[in-house]
């Protein structure tokens, strides 16, 4: 008569050696995952800091090619902290005239570049308020006046020149405070961005005068 064979099947050290190994690639594998969507969210915050920043300089030079002449008011104006642009609106039906106003300042504890603009101008004392206001928004902005700006980048410093004279000079020197209201030739931009960013290191943007630039 055969002897019965034993039935096959897995020792207790076998399922505990096989359960560990199936942890060991389980959190393998979650931390292949994770990683990736670490990168996808780096990729993105990358990509959207890239294109807030382009945006901005496209902003930027858009306020300077719409600059406006009005009969004694600045169309330009930089008192080192705020560059305060008079700008025509949009095509579209009564949009007139605005205020625009650039500059940097701390918001929820890092240095950003803002963009402020008023609502469209219909009179001439709302252009004067308007005037006064971007600069006031630049030092000590009010809670209306954060709700009319946008942030663009996040800055460590920034510098404008402007070319007068065949040379580029600081707007507060001696020379240019001469020509207070008289427009520049040029207007050079320049961007220190802070490390870790999408892009940092020194911007440097030049935007040039040209006559459709300040139509009468």
């Amino acid at each position: 008569m055969k002897k019965a064979r034993p039935s096959l099947g897995f020792t207790l050290v076998e399922m505990l050696v096989a359960i560990a190994l199936m942890a060991l690639m389980g959190v393998m594998a979650w931390r292949g995952i994770s990683g990736m969507q670490g990168a996808q969210i780096r990729l993105t915050q990358h990509t959207d800091d890239t294109l807030a920043l382009q945006a901005g300089l496209g902003q930027w030079a858009a306020d300077l090619d719409a600059l406006a002449l009005q009969a004694n008011t600045p169309s330009l104006a930089w008192d080192g902290r705020v560059l305060r642009v008079l700008r025509r609106g949009s095509a579209a039906p009564g949009d007139g005239l605005r205020v625009v106003g650039w500059s940097q300042r701390q918001v929820d504890g890092s240095t950003q570049w803002l963009r402020w603009q008023s609502l469209p101008l219909r009179s001439r004392a709302e252009l004067d308020a308007a005037w006064t206001q971007a600069a006031r928004w630049g030092q000590n902005p009010s809670n209306e006046d954060r709700l009319r700006e946008v942030r663009i980048s996040p800055l460590s410093q920034w510098q404008i020149f402007y070319y007068r004279n065949n040379s580029w000079t600081n707007p507060q020197s001696s020379a240019s405070a001469a020509d207070t209201n008289a427009l520049p030739e040029g207007v050079r931009l320049v961007l220190t961005l802070p490390a870790g960013q999408a892009i940092s290191g020194v911007l440097t943007r030049d935007w040039a005068r040209t006559e459709g630039s300040t139509p009468p």
